[in-house]
């Protein structure tokens, strides 16, 4: 064999092992499995760049190895590209699967859940615990007036914007895009159906949340709520206050009351509805869905009076007039005393 000859093997050797060793090295930085399965998700807070989000990767052990990375994400040019979200970490992802995902954004929403809630600094935090933006933020929105005007609401009433239900919500959404959001989905609960119902009840929505949040504070059994309904529509339909204790608790702003004595009664509030007739002039928790349909659809008797069923059955004596009121009355009072619950 000739020199040449050699020289263009040794030639093609070294290639096919140059080309070899950049084809190793191309499956090593892009191909090859690298996060680590650590953590369950990535989370890139809004204004972070790239540094920050390397800062969190290596910090946190997300990938195996982080030179690979590293460099992998400097040719795909992602530096330029960073958006915030929470991105799910499957174990075993190659750099570019990893990235292509980061730079298209392609986060997993977060799930929201909230019913049954009181107060709303309470919302505020469960909301914060699943999203980006703090409780202090959500708070400041509920609390002013000329942010709420925007949606209809007042900062009494405003809390009647939040239907009880499951969300999908990306993590990064700010306080004011959550309310929006929420809006939106306000507009889809109160369809035509239902604000025909309310206009043919003389109520607005807001109203009707309003009751429904009574309705719910009276009722432990769903099926028993058209007809608290149908009698604090016939208390407000004979301009009788509602008196009711669900409103005189919210007032004391002490929920463990379980006996409502004369004292509570007395409490200087807009929410007090013993002393204030008419609706309180927001809801005293957020309504639940059957609340508010319940009003809506509400049930019609002569009913102005009700009280606690003395079995504790969770259920309701009700009464036309204040005679046999006073009977089932102090049935329960009686009941509460057996039981030595004094307050």
């Amino acid at each position: 064999m000739s020199f040449k000859s050699k020289l263009l093997l040794a030639l093609g050797a070294i290639f096919i092992l140059i080309l070899g060793g950049t084809a190793i090295n191309y499956y090593l930085n892009y191909f090859k499995p690298n996060i680590s399965g650590s953590q369950e998700y990535l989370y890139i807070k809004t204004g972070s760049d790239f540094n920050d989000v390397y800062t969190t990767i290596k910090s946190n052990n997300i990938v195996n190895d982080t030179i690979s990375f590293f460099d992998a994400a400097k040719n795909m040019e992602y530096a330029g590209k960073v958006k915030p979200g929470r991105y799910p970490l499957k174990k075993g992802m190659s750099n570019r699967a990893f990235i292509n995902m980061l730079k298209a954004g392609n986060q997993e929403a977060v799930k929201i859940s909230f019913q049954n809630v009181r107060l709303k600094h309470t919302l505020a935090g469960m909301i914060s615990k699943k999203l980006e933006c703090d409780s202090s933020s959500i708070s400041k929105l509920l609390d002013s007036a000329e942010f709420v005007q925007k949606f209809g609401f007042n900062t009494d009433n405003v809390y009647t914007l939040f239907i009880p239900n499951s969300y999908e919500v990306y993590w990064n959404t700010d306080a004011e895009k959550f309310f929006s959001r929420m809006h939106e989905e306000y507009i889809k609960f109160w369809n035509e159906e239902r604000k025909s119902k309310a206009s043919q009840i003389k109520m607005s929505p807001i109203e009707v949340s309003i009751l429904a949040s009574i309705v719910d504070g009276e009722a432990l059994n769903d099926k028993e709520m058209p007809k608290i309904a149908g009698l604090y529509m016939n208390r407000l339909i004979k301009g009788m206050r509602l008196e009711a204790d669900p409103t005189v608790i919210f007032a004391a702003n002490d929920f463990t009351i379980r006996r409502v004595l004369n004292k509570h009664l007395r409490i200087n509030s807009p929410y007090n509805t013993y002393l204030n007739q008419g609706l309180p002039p927001g809801p005293i928790s957020m309504p639940s869905i059957n609340a508010i349909d319940a009003v809506l659809n509400y049930e019609k008797h002569d009913y102005i009076y009700m009280c606690a069923k003395e079995d504790f059955s969770g259920y309701h004596n009700y009464a036309s007039t204040l005679s046999q009121h006073l009977i089932n009355a102090k049935k329960f009072q009686e009941a509460l005393n057996k039981r030595n619950i004094k307050k």
